[in-house]
């Protein structure tokens, strides 16, 4: 089954992902699917419940992962989690930004359910990448990679007896995928990544 980063730790039985109907989280539940594991999706539209319902394997959640009783209600019964949540440049509220809010909601719901095994996807830019993004791109993306970067602070600071991975990919271009992206562990590094 899926490993929830290459090579490391066993697979997982029932995975919960919120940011499953489109994007990269879309993508996490096909491979998730591939490998044998059930997945429960938090989605917000109509559309995606219908899009999701209809696969084997997949338990669909309406809802808000800015509500945290929604998140813990839908995660209840997983064995890891996954957040590709993520919102634009916009608000620089960090109460109003799923980026921080949800993303907290999916941590906070993981430890307090005993989820062990969390991923959060959040973006080069936050933590110690922030030197690789350019000044320009760093001021049109502040406000989500700050918001970002504090959901990454509390995975650090709170689920120190958790087994959690940060990812932070490059920017995501909607394309064919070239299968030419790196995984490397250097801050300075920054580039896009294409995905289906």
């Amino acid at each position: 089954s899926l490993y929830m980063v290459q090579g490391q730790g066993d697979g997982y039985k029932k995975v919960f992902v919120a940011g499953g109907s489109k994007g990269v989280g879309r993508i996490v539940v096909d491979k998730l699917l591939e490998s044998g594991s059930e997945v429960v999706a938090l989605v917000r539209s109509e559309e995606a419940v219908s899009e999701l319902s209809s696969l084997e394997g997949v338990t669909v959640f309406k809802g808000d992962a800015m509500d945290y009783k929604t998140v813990e209600g839908a995660m209840d019964g997983c064995d890891a989690a996954i957040t590709t949540l993520g919102g634009g440049p916009g608000d620089s509220d960090l109460k109003s930004r799923v980026d921080y809010v949800g993303n907290n909601n999916v941590i906070e719901a993981a430890g307090i359910l005993g989820v062990t095994r969390v991923v959060l996807v959040t973006s080069i830019g936050c933590g110690s990448s922030k030197e690789a993004t350019p000044p320009s791109v760093y001021e049109v993306l502040k406000n989500a990679l700050l918001a970002k970067e504090k959901a990454e602070n509390v995975l650090i600071k709170y689920y120190t007896n958790m087994n959690w991975t940060i990812v932070r990919p490059g920017g995501l271009v909607s394309d064919v995928a070239t299968e030419k992206a790196i995984l490397t562990e250097d801050t300075k590094a920054i580039g896009s990544i294409r995905r289906a």
